[in-house]
Order: C-alpha cells, then sequence, then structure tokens
C-alpha cells in the first residue's frame, strides 16, 4: 500500500509535470479556445483516458516493446504523426464561414474526445516515460507492484484533470471573444494548425 507522503509527493511531482508547456496542455488550450470550455475538458478526458492505457501498458510490461523495438517505437510515432497532420490540414481549411455547421461537426465531444485519446495514445514517448517514471515511486515490500503502478498511474490522471481542467477553463474565456469575430476564428483556426503542425514535427524528432 502507497504511503501517504509517497502519495502527496507523487502529486505534487505530477502536477509539476502536467503544468509544464508541452503538447498535451496545449493541445487542450487551444482547443478550449475554439470550443469552448466544455470541449477542453472532454478533450483532457480523452487524454487522461490515453493514459489509462499507458498505465495499464506499464503495469503489463507492454511498454517496454516500445522501449526495446525501434519498428514498434517508430510505427506508433508515425501513425501518431500522420494523425496530427490531419488535424493540422483540417483546421487550416476551416474558413470564417464555417462557424456554423462545420464548427457544431468540429466541436462534438464523440470527435474531440476520440482526438485526445488518438493524441495521447499514439506517442510513444508516454509510454517511455511512464516505464521509466512510475517505478520510481514504488515499493515491493509495500505489496504487489503491478496494482502500485495501476495506483500511481491513476494518481497522475488525477493530477492531470485538476491542471488540464483549470487551463480548459482558463482558455474556453477566449472562445467567446473568438465567436464574435469571424476574423478572429479564422485566426485561432490557423494558430490551432499550426500548433498540430508543432507536435507533429516534435513527434517525428522523437528517438527511443
Amino acid at each position: 500500500m502507497l504511503s501517504t507522503e509517497l502519495i502527496l509527493t507523487f502529486l505534487a511531482t505530477s502536477a509539476l509535470l502536467a503544468i509544464t508547456p508541452g503538447p498535451d496542455n496545449l493541445f487542450v488550450m487551444t482547443q478550449a479556445a475554439l470550443h469552448g470550455r466544455k470541449s477542453g475538458f472532454v478533450v483532457t478526458l480523452g487524454l487522461c483516458t490515453g493514459l489509462i492505457v499507458h498505465s495499464v501498458a506499464v503495469a503489463l510490461g507492454v511498454s517496454a516493446i516500445f522501449q526495446s523495438s525501434v519498428a514498434a517505437f517508430n510505427l506508433l510515432k508515425y501513425l501518431g504523426v500522420a494523425y496530427l497532420v490531419y488535424l493540422a490540414w483540417k483546421a487550416f481549411r476551416a474558413s470564417s464561414d464555417a462557424v456554423g455547421e462545420e464548427q457544431k461537426v468540429q466541436a462534438s465531444y464523440a470527435n474531440l474526445y476520440r482526438r485526445g485519446i488518438i493524441m495521447n495514445v499514439t506517442n510513444p514517448k508516454v509510454s517511455i516515460f511512464f516505464l521509466a517514471f512510475l517505478p520510481q515511486f514504488t515499493d515491493p515490500s509495500a505489496g504487489n507492484v503491478t496494482s502500485q503502478i495501476l495506483a500511481l498511474g491513476g494518481l497522475f490522471i488525477v493530477a492531470t484533470l485538476v491542471i488540464f481542467g483549470s487551463i480548459a477553463t482558463l482558455s474556453g474565456l477566449l472562445n467567446d471573444l473568438f465567436k464574435k469575430s469571424s476574423r478572429a476564428q479564422t485566426i485561432m483556426n490557423k494558430i490551432a494548425g499550426l500548433v498540430f503542425l508543432g507536435i507533429a514535427a516534435k513527434l517525428m524528432a522523437a528517438k527511443q
């Protein structure tokens, strides 16, 4: 069983990692600004669902494959890059006249939730990070290590929900401004496209 001191230390570390500027919180920020606070929360839930997958992968030893196999690492990486480029293409194509039906399609909760999952799951660096990070806080003498890793993954998700939820709330305030201006909406779509391309480039450059 994890000690209270370890849990608090882990939560503090996880919160600092979540608030550090990176692909995931930038993704939440742009989507909340484009589609509203609730959409930012949905994206956050999608990303956290992806973290569940990574936590289970670490607990079962699956993520070790991405650390040891270049082919598996690159396959997942290229899938992630392709999806991000696709999202960038959609963002660049969205015009100022697309605030109506097109924006409703883009902002559907199911679509945004799926985006969050795919973006997180197809990033092999997250699996490798979890593989290196979570075991540091386990203690074999405290019980089953697999259960401890799953518990730590859950705590990391809690910290992520709080931090990313706060980002979504603050970024969602910009949505009211963008809804009043088709020009601002177009500019924000272009910024979102550039963010997606930037994340894709960073993922493309990632190595084991």
